[in-house]
């Protein structure tokens, strides 16, 4: 009877968080109907025609698509890259570091950003690039004259790349700082009696000892080849960039919510939906095989 009451008090504590799943991930799922009717909201979805698969056909003879779908996959890809590079640098250069106070101050500093909203974070980036910021008074004293950053199709994707490195690497340097604390400190002990210099020490086991951390991030970040950040391109991206910055997110936005194509947009994002599934399912399954990663 004791286990009982106690099992009771759990699933109560348990409820809260059933209820909002139920609520706000269960039920929404019944509008992915809309994809394939035209959808009136007048008529609602029970009164709405029927058109079966007319609205991904249509989505995949407009350039639109094609050009939403390469702009998500490139700047998804990029960021996936990115932040297996730069934290991982990072956090090796500040591993080295031996005053533990200014490590501590380093750390929290580039930890910061991550707090932050992109709806304050857009408005940093916007004025330190903008005609008369920052970076063209910098380039100016080289003679370089002012350059419209963020109405450039060709140097958008990078400065969202960028950007969310900014934003994100020190959230994901702790990571890897964690992996390297785990690291036997006899190891490097008997590298020097061997004769081993610091870079052979880096090579031979540092990274070999976090080579699983990264490799267990990568995979898991194939999931989110699909997502290349809504808030972040949203608060940033303008009509002069869509044709590199649109992704799919953006897009659903406007041709949903602003041209009201109810049915085009859902049809996009639950193809997205699918995919991403897939891909997760995919990515937890090359953890399990490869890193013996596993949730359940």
């Amino acid at each position: 009877m004791r286990n009982k009451g106690f099992s009771k008090h759990y699933y109560l504590m348990l409820l809260p968080g059933y209820i909002w799943l139920i609520m706000f991930s269960i039920v929404p799922m019944f509008g992915v109907l809309i994809a394939f009717q035209d959808y009136q909201p007048v008529r609602g979805v029970f009164g709405s025609e029927w058109v079966g698969l007319e609205n991904f056909e249509y989505m995949f003879s407009l350039n639109d698509s094609k050009v939403i779908f390469f702009n998500t996959v490139f700047i998804a890809l990029l960021k996936i890259i990115a932040h297996l590079i730069v934290p991982v640098i990072f956090a090796l250069m500040l591993h080295e570091v031996q005053v533990a106070i200014f490590k501590r101050w380093v750390q929290t500093l580039v930890y910061l950003p991550h707090f932050l909203s992109w709806v304050i974070l857009s408005g940093i980036i916007m004025d330190v690039f903008s005609f008369s910021g920052p970076v063209n008074n910098l380039l100016s004293l080289f003679g370089v004259d002012p350059v419209l950053f963020m109405g450039k199709p060709e140097l958008f994707p990078y400065l969202i790349v960028g950007s969310d490195v900014w934003k994100e690497f020190g959230f994901n340097t702790i990571i890897y700082l964690a992996a390297l604390t785990g690291i036997n400190p006899s190891l490097y002990e008997a590298a020097a009696l061997d004769g081993a210099n610091r870079w052979h020490r880096l090579r031979h086991i540092t990274l070999p000892g976090i080579a699983p951390t990264a490799l267990l991030l990568l995979i898991l970040s194939l999931g989110n080849v699909l997502n290349a950040g809504f808030d972040q391109v949203f608060n940033l991206y303008n009509p002069l960039v869509y044709s590199t910055g649109d992704i799919i997110d953006t897009w659903v936005y406007r041709e949903g919510l602003l041209k009201l194509q109810f049915g085009l947009a859902t049809a996009v994002g639950l193809l997205k939906s699918v995919v991403g599934f897939i891909l997760i399912t995919l990515s937890y399954y090359l953890a399990s095989r490869f890193t013996n990663y596993r949730i359940f």
